[in-house]
């Protein structure tokens, strides 16, 4: 350990290799980082005599600078190292810390402001790594910094570094800090993976973490914040309400406060109560309002009569595309239909393979908004885009080609065992159709024979019409409960209609 710097009385004075100073006591072996109090140093036994008429005086290090400082005339007057020093006299400066050193050390900021005559509290100064997890209970995202920490008598101060805190003094800025008044404080090993972390709740609800790696300095850190928690505690009777100071108009004051407080806590409450209550009556009103409207708007056959409300081709009744275009076969049908015998009878997988559904989309907008159409264009050449097209036509009506009502009959007839006789029930109930129905059922069931013809280079026979459009020409109104059962009805009525076609619609 070396020899001793110097001797205080009882106590021996160290550096350590950072050029630190620490204490050992000569009777217990006692150690300590700060000085001892109320034992003045003892003085070199080579100094020079010094007259009986003049007082001795004390020197006091503080890192790399000495200063001069007075002693007190009585114990009263005695000045308390934990409490701010002012430089007196400046005296000569023993051998200054290395550059190459971190400038961080709490003696070499302390001597630093001391030169400046600059008042500094010397509780406790350093270097720890900080985040704040929480602001008045609402959590936060942990972002960790380092940070000078100042320990004062009833707050941690935070700083950049040892020179903004020196900047602010002189220049009375204030600084980010922790008022330990009220607050808690407890070691921590689950709100971090770090280690060596205690947390500090103060009395408004912000959490703060603080850590370093070095264990002695955290359990320093740690003892010093705890002992001025608990000595503000002990010497602040009215830490529960906040009050930093004994005077009686502050604490008066902070009674006011809390009455205010509570006066604006209840009307809250009334407003709220209000508010809820003058809610409700306005969502009365408006249902109120929003039913007088339903009950006095137009109906949709007065909108169509005025022309506001047009029908649109897909999804619109068959029987009213009909009558709307003065015709028993929609146009959009017949455009179909003779695009595909066109230029579509030979292509592979007709009807059964699926076109780009987005291009069928745009297809189908354009004929709902009454826009000339050409299926020759170049945006409608693939042909499966007109038979998507055509098949979602007759998958959106409202009642199916082959209505609701018709359709028990239809599978009953499909059930006959007799094959004359199923054709002549088919051939019954086609003629017992609407002519829309029956005119466009004729046009489509036509085209489809026509595409089994040409079955060796398209590859579409009777059977896999039946199964694309069984669905989507019969449908029942409501649930028969076996649907695999009625899914057969409805693709043997559509093969039977496409191989009997001459018999059926004659």
């Amino acid at each position: 350990m070396g020899p001793p710097v110097q001797v205080l009385d009882q106590w021996e004075v160290y550096e350590d290799i950072s050029g630190r100073k620490f204490y050992v006591n000569i009777i217990s072996k006692e150690r300590s980082w700060k000085p001892p109090r109320s034992i003045p140093p003892k003085t070199d036994t080579k100094a020079p005599p010094q007259s009986p008429q003049e007082k001795p005086s004390t020197i006091h290090n503080a890192g790399a600078v000495q200063m001069r400082i007075k002693r007190p005339n009585s114990q009263h007057e005695r000045l308390s190292q934990s409490k701010s020093m002012v430089l007196i006299e400046p005296a000569e400066t023993t051998k200054p810390i290395s550059r190459h050193r971190r400038n961080h050390s709490q003696h070499y900021l302390t001597d630093s402001l001391v030169q400046k005559g600059l008042t500094v509290n010397q509780n406790k100064e350093g270097i720890l790594n900080k985040t704040k997890i929480s602001d008045k209970g609402k959590k936060l995202r942990k972002n960790w910094t380092t940070t000078y920490v100042v320990l004062s008598e009833e707050r941690l101060e935070f700083y950049k570094d040892a020179k903004e805190l020196t900047a602010n003094l002189k220049s009375g800025t204030k600084s980010e800090y922790i008022n330990l008044l009220g607050a808690q404080i407890e070691w921590t090993s689950e709100k971090s993976s770090r280690k060596n972390v205690f947390q500090i709740t103060t009395e408004s609800g912000n959490e703060f973490l603080l850590q370093s790696d070095a264990d002695v300095t955290i359990k320093e850190w740690f003892c010093a914040i705890r002992n001025t928690i608990d000595s503000l505690g002990t010497l602040q009777p009215f830490s529960a309400l906040s009050v930093r100071k004994s005077a009686s108009t502050e604490v008066l004051q902070q009674g006011n406060e809390l009455k205010e407080k509570k006066n604006e806590q209840r009307r809250s409450l009334v407003f709220r109560l209000n508010y809820s209550s003058s809610d409700s009556s306005e969502r009365n009103r408006v249902k109120t309002r929003l039913k007088k409207f339903i009950t006095r708007r137009p109906s949709l056959k007065t909108l169509q009569e005025k022309g506001l409300i047009k029908d649109q081709v897909f999804g619109c009744h068959l029987e009213s595309l009909c009558k709307l275009e003065n015709t028993t076969v929609p146009h959009f049908v017949r455009m179909c239909i003779e695009a595909v015998e066109k230029r579509g009878l030979d292509a592979d997988g007709l009807y059964r393979v699926s076109g780009n559904l987005s291009t069928i989309q745009k297809l189908r907008f354009v004929v709902n908004q009454e826009e000339k159409l050409n299926l020759d264009d170049s945006q409608w050449e693939d042909i499966h885009v007109v038979t998507g097209a055509l098949k979602m036509f007759f998958r959106e009506l409202p009642d199916p080609l082959f209505p609701h009502s018709f359709f028990e009959q239809f599978v009953e007839a499909i059930k006959i065992p007799e094959n004359d006789d199923q054709i002549k029930a088919l051939r019954h109930l086609v003629r017992q159709l609407p002519p829309c129905n029956r005119d466009t059922m004729k046009a489509l069931f036509e085209h489809l024979r026509k595409i089994v013809v040409n079955a060796s280079t398209n590859l579409m026979s009777t059977q896999s019409l039946g199964i694309v459009f069984g669905p989507t020409l019969l449908r029942p109104e409501n649930d028969l409960g076996n649907m695999a059962i009625c899914m057969v009805y409805q693709n043997q009525i559509v093969e039977l209609m496409i191989w009997k076609f001459d018999d059926i619609f004659c």
